[in-house]
């Protein structure tokens, strides 16, 4: 067994070794103040540290760049977030996905700014203690905001940790084993940046296939590079298959070109978002169209959710400049824009929109 002072000396320079390289190979991200610049005196915001964080879950650093651009300048500080309208940010966030953390984001704004005068707790138990904010963003909030030496834990980490050391063990079971070991490489001096390293050493060098061990910092006491299993670590159990559901959803247009939509219920997938009024998602929903029309079915649209693959059948119709749908609301054609829609409900619209008149509409807009 390796002394403890040989161990704890070992990875204090793992550390060191880490944090070279971060410093001259770190990602410039939007959100992230550099150590070059941070060495000179500048910290992190912690808004914008939450925020993209939030933003990153599940989530990749292309897909959020725009996203973070358009929040920052639109709401720059977690005051104008609380005060802002809900359907506001929904839209704002439609596309991006995983739709409650855009309601966990709202309930975090107003907590922020009702509870704590505008200012995040800068501990990582009492972050966690916000709506929205699980164990690894609070983490990554008090390391990178506040420099408290809290272990981060995302997929990147684990992946590095279970390769470094040779963790064998399948994923989940082996994530008490991979927090150990980060939590005795996380020091007390620049935990923020030091986290930020680990991330950005998974998603840039030690990543899923093909890592490049040749340029890795770590290549040196990295058990699994000496064994051959690189390529194989970290092993996760095998997941059952995801079920299949089916729906409908109705797109229908007016006279005028108003088109009709709904906002779903706040709880549950998509909560809160504006969609196609719809059936609900099973075996075997019930076609209950939401206003008498002519309606055509078209085909349908796939969207893969975390837990299941869903079948969307699309229905479309033309509706009379009177019509009473039994449920929705009309969106008038000036005032809609598609891009408020989230991904699976704009699915539907593509698939639709071609087989509607373009030149029907208010007569301002021919």
């Amino acid at each position: 067994m390796m002394d403890a002072a040989v161990s704890q000396g070992r990875d204090g320079e793992i550390a060191a070794d880490l944090m070279r390289w971060y410093e001259a190979e770190g990602r410039a991200l939007p959100w992230r103040v550099g150590p070059a610049v941070r060495a000179a005196g500048l910290r992190p915001d912690p808004y914008t540290v939450w925020l993209s964080e939030v933003m990153l879950q599940q989530t990749t650093v292309a897909a959020v760049r725009g996203y973070f651009a358009r929040f920052t300048a639109r709401w720059p500080d977690v005051g104008a977030v609380a005060a802002a309208e809900d359907g506001e940010v929904m839209a704002e966030w439609a596309g991006l996905g995983y739709y409650a953390r855009a309601r966990n984001l709202l309930k975090c704004a107003r907590v922020v700014a009702g509870e704590h005068g505008g200012h995040f707790p800068r501990s990582a138990a009492a972050l966690q203690k916000l709506p929205g904010i699980g164990p690894y963003t609070a983490a990554a909030i008090a390391a990178i905001a506040f420099d408290e030496p809290a272990t981060v834990m995302d997929g990147n980490v684990e992946r590095v940790m279970a390769r470094l050391f040779a963790v064998a063990t399948p994923l989940p079971a082996a994530k008490p084993e991979l927090r150990a070991h980060a939590a005795r490489l996380t020091p007390q001096a620049r935990p923020g940046d030091h986290a930020q390293a680990v991330m950005d050493l998974g998603a840039t060098v030690c990543t899923p296939r093909n890592p490049a061990c040749g340029i890795c910092p770590l290549r040196g006491p990295c058990a699994a590079r000496a064994a051959g299993l690189q390529g194989a670590l970290p092993r996760k159990t095998a997941k059952a298959a995801k079920p299949v559901r089916l729906g409908h959803a109705y797109i229908a247009r007016r006279g005028d070109g108003a088109w009709l939509l709904e906002r779903r219920p706040p709880r549950g997938l998509l909560g809160g978002m504006l969609g196609w009024p719809g059936s609900d998602w099973g075996d075997d929903p019930a076609h209950d169209p939401p206003a008498a029309a002519d309606w055509r079915s078209l085909g349908e649209v796939r969207h893969t959710f975390t837990h299941f693959h869903l079948r969307l059948a699309v229905h479309i119709a033309e509706l009379a400049p009177d019509a009473a749908p039994a449920r929705g609301f009309f969106v008038p054609r000036h005032a809609f824009r598609p891009s408020d829609l989230p991904t699976l409900m704009r699915k539907a619209f593509d698939l639709a929109c071609p087989e509607f008149d373009p030149t029907r509409g208010d007569p301002d807009d021919r």
